[in-house]
C-alpha cells in the first residue's frame, strides 16, 4: 500500500471511530449518574472504562476537544514507563496500539534512544481509547460532555451530591453518588472545600508564591522532505524570539553532540539526537525505523518536548525555578502562563526551521483543531495555522493534591520498591491498587525551599529516596481525609511533592485512574462511602480485570495461573508464608539495561516459590485463619480450632474451620440464582460446604463433579478459599 492510500485508510478509520464517539458524546445526558468524572485524561478515561465495565452509569466532563490528557491531548505520547511491568487498562491500551503498528510493520520502540521504549502518534492513542470506550458502553452507561467544565459542586454537608457543568449550550446540573477529580489541575478540590496541598503549602494556609513544576506546551513535528508547506512555515518570528534563540542555541545546534549513552546528556545536542529523544512512529512514512543508533537519522516524526519547559532555565520572578501556586489558583494567570508556554514552543519551531535549516514543522496528520485554545487567540494568523495543528492542552506536571487518608512519601516509595530485593522481604502496601515505576522527577521547583520539610524531604532526597524498582500505590491515597463522595485520580492523589514526581506519568495515572473507577463502582454497588470500603473488594475487581498488584512473583504461580489473583492478595496482606521469597537485586530505574539484574532474572532470582501444591496441616490452617481475622479487624473473633492440628487437614475439617473463623458467612445471602458447583454428598460438615459453595467461595473445586470431603487441602486451595472468604466477609 502506498503512502497516499495508507493515509486515506487511516483517515477513514479515525473518522469512523471519532464520528461514532462524537455522536454518542453529543447525546443529551441524563440528569443523574452513579459516577461523574471531571477530566477525560489518562486517569479519567481509565476510571470511566473500568466503572462502566462494572455496570455503573458514568458521565465524563472534559474541558478540551480531545480525550486522553497528557498522552494524547497534550502530545506526550512517548511513554514514561520504567516499571518493567504492564497490566490492566494500560496494557490493553498499549496492546491495541501495538497491534496497529505491527500490522503496518512499524516499531513502537522509537524514543529515548532505546528500542525497548514505547511511543505512538497521539491520534492513534486517542483512537485506541475511543475503541475501548465504545466497548465499555456495552456493559454500562458511559457518556461524555466535551468542551465542558464542572463549575460548582453540590454538597450535602461534607458529602458530594452532584455538579453544575458549563457546556457550550449553557449550564446544566447533574446528580451523582461519586465524583472523581481527574482534572489536570485538581480543579474540583477547591469547589468541594476539600483540604489539599499545592506546592509545599496546604489549602488552609495557602502560599500562592510557593513553587510547582514547569509546564510544557508540546508539539508533534514531522519531516517534510520536499520542503515545509508555506502555511506551516511562518515568515515572521514572534516578539521575544531573540532571547529564546539564545536559549535554544545553548541546547541544540547544527554541529551539536550525539547522544553517547551517558547521563547527563552533553549539550548542545545535534538535531538527529534531539528528534530521536522523543521520536514517534510515522504512519505517513512507508518505511519503518526505531531508536537504534543506525536508524535515528531516518526518524520522520518526533515530539517537541525537551528544552521548551516553561519558564525553564530563566525561571519565574527573581529567577526562581518553576511556577507559582497561583498558576493553579488564578485562572487569569493560568491563561497568561499557558500563552507564554505556547509561544516558547512556537519560538522553537521557528528556530528549527530558520536557524537550523531543517525541513520540519508541525505534522498535518495529527491535530486539526477547529477551536483554537484560548491561549492562542491573540496570535498572528500565520501562527494560528501552526497552533491548529498542535496539542490542544499543555502538559501540566503538577496539580493540587488531596490531603488523603494516607499521604505517600518518597521514603515509602523507596522502601516499598525494595520489597523482595537485596535480601528484603515484603514491604508491600496491603491496600495496593496500582504498580508504577519512575524516578523522583521534578522539572523546576526542586530546591530545599520548595520541598516539604514536615515529611523530612529536602532536595538531597530526590536522589537518596529514588525508587530501586517498581512500587505500589495504596488505595488510601485516593480518598480525601474529610470529604465523602469524592475520589482523587490523575495527579491529584495524596502524596508529597517528591513522591508525586514519580506518580504523575502516563502509565501510573492510567493505573490509579482504573483503581479510582473500580473504587467508585464498588461504592455504588455497596452503597457505602469510599472510606468505608475494604480495599480487598476493590483489589479483587482489579485483579479480575488483569491488573497486577503484588510486587512478589512466584515460579509456580505465573500470571496465567487460576490462583494468581488470590496469591497476590495473600502477598499483600501476609496471609500465607511462601516456601521461598524472590531475592532479585535492586536496579537503577534510569538504566534500560542492567547486566546484574538481567543475569538474576535468567537464574530465576526475581521469582520465589509459593508452594502451591504443598499439603497443609491443621495448625497451618489455624495460623492462616487467625491472620485473616486480624486483616479484617475481627477483634471478637472466635478462636479457630481443628481436630488433630498436627496432621494433614481434610476438606471436611477445613470448610468447618473457615465458617468458624467467619461466622458472618452463615448469615450471608447467596447471589441470585447461585448454584453449587458440585454434588455435596453426605458428611458431618456438609452444611459448611454448602454455605461456602453457594457464596462462590469454593470455586476452586468447580471442575469437580462431587465435593471430596476426605481429600487433603493444598496451600493453593486454602489461599483461594480463605481470600474469597475474606472478600465475602468484608462486603457484609
Amino acid at each position: 500500500m502506498n503512502a497516499r492510500k495508507l493515509l486515506l485508510t487511516l483517515s477513514t478509520v479515525i473518522i469512523i471511530f471519532t464520528s461514532s464517539f462524537a455522536s454518542r458524546s453529543s447525546r443529551q445526558p441524563k440528569s443523574s449518574y452513579d459516577i461523574i468524572i471531571a477530566g477525560g485524561g489518562t486517569g479519567g478515561i481509565s476510571a470511566a472504562i473500568q466503572a462502566a465495565r462494572m455496570g455503573a452509569s458514568v458521565l465524563v466532563v472534559e474541558s478540551s476537544t480531545w480525550i486522553g490528557g497528557q498522552a494524547t491531548a497534550a502530545g506526550v505520547s512517548t511513554m514514561d514507563d520504567m516499571s518493567r511491568q504492564m497490566s490492566g487498562i494500560y496494557q490493553e491500551f498499549i496492546t491495541r496500539i501495538k497491534s496497529y503498528y505491527d500490522s503496518r510493520g512499524k516499531s513502537m520502540g522509537t524514543c529515548y534512544w532505546h528500542t525497548g521504549s514505547l511511543a505512538f502518534e497521539p491520534r492513534i492513542g486517542q483512537e485506541a481509547f475511543i475503541s475501548m470506550i465504545n466497548e465499555a458502553r456495552r456493559r454500562g452507561t458511559l457518556e461524555f460532555l466535551m468542551n465542558s467544565e464542572v463549575v460548582s459542586v453540590n454538597m450535602d454537608r461534607h458529602t458530594v451530591s452532584g455538579v453544575t457543568v458549563r457546556t457550550p449550550s449553557g449550564n446544566r446540573s447533574y446528580a451523582c453518588k461519586v465524583l472523581i477529580d481527574a482534572t489536570e489541575y485538581g480543579d474540583i478540590l477547591p469547589l468541594t472545600k476539600t483540604p489539599y496541598r499545592a506546592g509545599n503549602s496546604v489549602s488552609k494556609f495557602l502560599n500562592h508564591e510557593a513553587m510547582i513544576q514547569d509546564i510544557t506546551w508540546t508539539a508533534v513535528l514531522k519531516k517534510y522532505p520536499g520542503g515545509v508547506p508555506a502555511y506551516l512555515r511562518p515568515e515572521n518570528p514572534l516578539p521575544g524570539y531573540d532571547l529564546a534563540r539564545r536559549n535554544y542555541e545553548s541546547f541544540i545546534s547544527a554541529d551539536g553532540y550525539n547522544f553517547r549513552n551517558t547521563y547527563p546528556v552533553q549539550t548542545p545536542v545535534n538535531f538527529i539526537t534531539y528528534t530521536a529523544y522523543r521520536g514517534i512512529p510515522d504512519s505517513s512514512n512507508p518505511y519503518s525505523y526505531d531508536a537504534s543508533k543506525e536508524s535515528r537519522p531516518y526518524i520522520t516524526k518526533t515530539g517537541l518536548n525537551w528544552g521548551n519547559d516553561y519558564p525553564g532555565a530563566y525561571g519565574w520572578i527573581n529567577g526562581r525555578r518553576g511556577l507559582p501556586v497561583s498558576y493553579l489558583e488564578d485562572r487569569n494567570l493560568r491563561l497568561q502562563v499557558e500563552r507564554e508556554a505556547l509561544i516558547k514552543t512556537l519560538h522553537f519551531i521557528y528556530y528549527i526551521q530558520n536557524e537550523l535549516g531543517e525541513p520540519w514543522s508541525v505534522t498535518d496528520d495529527e491535530y486539526t483543531n477547529r477551536i483554537l485554545p484560548e491561549a492562542a487567540r491573540t496570535l498572528p494568523r500565520e501562527w494560528q495555522e501552526i497552533v491548529r495543528r498542535m496539542p490542544v492542552i499543555p502538559y501540566v506536571r503538577e496539580s493540587r493534591r488531596i490531603i488523603g487518608a494516607h499521604t505517600i512519601t518518597s521514603q515509602e516509595l523507596l522502601r516499598n520498591s525494595l520489597s523482595y530485593r537485596d535480601g528484603h522481604t515484603s514491604r508491600e502496601f496491603s491496600d495496593a491498587i496500582a504498580i508504577g515505576g519512575y524516578i523522583l522527577d521534578l522539572h523546576g521547583a526542586n530546591t530545599d525551599a520548595d520541598t516539604e520539610w514536615e515529611f523530612e524531604e529536602t532536595t538531597r532526597h530526590q536522589e537518596l529516596n529514588r525508587p530501586r524498582g517498581p512500587f505500589q500505590v495504596p488505595m488510601s491515597a485516593l480518598i480525601p481525609n474529610e470529604t465523602d463522595g469524592l475520589i482523587a485520580a490523575e495527579k491529584n492523589i495524596s502524596a508529597t511533592r517528591l513522591a508525586a514526581g514519580s506518580l504523575r506519568l502516563q502509565p501510573i495515572t492510567m493505573m490509579t485512574g482504573q483503581a479510582a473507577g473500580a473504587l467508585a463502582a464498588v461504592c455504588v454497588r455497596e452503597n457505602k462511602q469510599p472510606r468505608h470500603i475494604h480495599p480487598m473488594l476493590v483489589q479483587w475487581e482489579l485483579l479480575k480485570s488483569h491488573v497486577s498488584l503484588s510486587l512478589c512473583k512466584y515460579s509456580d504461580v505465573p500470571p496465567e495461573h487460576s490462583l494468581n489473583p488470590s496469591v497476590q492478595i495473600s502477598n499483600m496482606y501476609g496471609l500465607i508464608t511462601p516456601n521461598e521469597y524472590p531475592h532479585a537485586p535492586s536496579f537503577n530505574l534510569r538504566e534500560w539495561e542492567n547486566p546484574v539484574l538481567e543475569m538474576a532474572i535468567i537464574k530465576g532470582a526475581d521469582k520465589g516459590v509459593f508452594g502451591v501444591n504443598d499439603i497443609l496441616t491443621g495448625s497451618d490452617v489455624i495460623e492462616i485463619l487467625e491472620r485473616a481475622q486480624r486483616v479484617l479487624n475481627m477483634k471478637d473473633a472466635k478462636r479457630v480450632t481443628v481436630e488433630r492440628p498436627d496432621r494433614t487437614i481434610s476438606r471436611s475439617d477445613f470448610v468447618k474451620a473457615v465458617c468458624d473463623a467467619f461466622p458472618v458467612l452463615g448469615t450471608a445471602k447467596p447471589p441470585k440464582n447461585s448454584r453449587l458447583p458440585f454434588r455435596l454428598g453426605k458428611n458431618r460438615n456438609a452444611d459448611y460446604a454448602e454455605i461456602l459453595g453457594r457464596l462462590g467461595i469454593l470455586s476452586v473445586y468447580g471442575i469437580e463433579s462431587e465435593f471430596h470431603y476426605g481429600y487433603p487441602v493444598t496451600k493453593g486451595e486454602a489461599c483461594d478459599i480463605i481470600v474469597r472468604a475474606c472478600i465475602s466477609a468484608a462486603g457484609l
